[in-house]
């Protein structure tokens, strides 16, 4: 048996720290825009044949060669195989189209990609909403990461998307209705560029946790999550000019780099305000913070200027993904 699966990474436009449990259950909620990507986290999981010393080969940036599933140093890998009670012997293998800890939700999309392909493995059909409930349940109560929501949900359905955290069992996921044009045009106006530095999430989010909880952050989140509506209402307007979206990016970095010290650093400054003087409207760092990618809003016809003012960053090529995780390949 032989399942492959391809697992979409995202880009999160706005509400970005709303989507907590520690902000969302005590304040009425939070929201976020979001976006899929043609960029993937590809798992295989196939039987492994009984001619190896070893009963499970997990292959990543290391390969790990053992006997039981709690020797598995990985832990979304270990706490899926409990989660979804995996018999041995089995060789999982990880494939990225795109480094990790960069902001853009990759993480959770292995998690999301991994427990599709061990329901497929099982012969089992599962939907989007399952595997992002199963995602969260597997990341927040076996592994125990500090971590929220909107990315399991982002790499499961796919798509763009405008999704409500009323509670941790109670996430509504809706598509935002964009014609193709619109679509296009959006997607033109769009650039993200690769800062070089990569971090671990919960190092960046431990300041900003203390202050969500002790209730520091709540008017900027509260914010925060006040521009959500307004994005939908541009985007969904075919007469509004992108650049307001632009506009509204900044306004919601702007607060963001309010909620922890460790979410800008002068390099990341000064990208910003390099794109900005050479013709980007607006953007922001993408996911906690601290490093990873840019993006930004940016007229056609100003997008080779920011790109010369932000040499030597290397530019990300990308068009939107409109599907979730899928199975790729079955082999029995």
């Amino acid at each position: 048996m032989l399942v492959i699966t391809r697992t979409p990474i995202r880009i999160s436009f706005l509400g970005g720290g709303t989507d907590y449990a520690e902000f969302f259950e005590p304040h009425g909620g939070g929201e976020v825009l979001a976006a899929s990507i043609d960029k993937y986290c590809y798992l295989k999981v196939n039987t492994l044949h009984d001619f190896f010393e070893y009963r499970l080969r997990v292959s990543y940036r290391k390969t790990e060669l053992l006997q039981s599933i709690d020797e598995v140093q990985h832990p979304s890998v270990r706490e899926c195989l409990k989660f979804m009670k995996a018999e041995l012997p089995l060789e999982i293998h990880y494939m990225g189209d795109l480094p990790a800890r960069t902001g853009l939700g990759s993480s959770s999309a292995f998690t999301v990609g991994l427990l599709h392909a061990l329901h497929a493995y099982k012969s089992e059909v599962v939907s989007a909403e399952r595997l992002a409930r199963e995602a969260n349940e597997v990341e927040h109560n076996w592994i125990k990461e500090r971590v929220g929501y909107q990315d399991q949900c982002m790499a499961a359905y796919g798509g763009i998307k405008h999704i409500n955290f009323i509670d941790k069992d109670e996430i509504n996921v809706q598509p935002v209705p964009l014609n193709k044009n619109r679509l296009k045009e959006l997607r033109s106006n769009l650039m993200i560029f690769y800062t070089g530095i990569t971090r671990f999430a919960h190092e960046i989010l431990e300041e900003q946790m203390e202050k969500t909880i002790n209730n520091s952050n709540t008017d900027s989140l509260i914010k925060m999550r006040g521009l959500v509506g307004e994005g939908i209402k541009i985007l969904t307007d075919n007469n509004r000019n992108l650049s307001e979206f632009g506009e509204l990016l900044h306004e919601g970095w702007e607060i963001k780099k309010g909620l922890s010290n460790s979410i800008s650093n002068p390099e990341i400054s000064i990208a910003y305000d390099k794109a900005v003087n050479a013709g980007a409207v607006g953007g922001k760092l993408l996911g906690a913070g601290g490093g990873g990618f840019l993006l930004f809003v940016v007229p056609p016809e100003k997008q080779n200027a920011v790109r010369e003012a932000l040499i030597p960053m290397k530019e990300l090529t990308f068009d939107f993904a409109p599907l979730g995780s899928q199975v790729i390949f079955y082999h029995e």
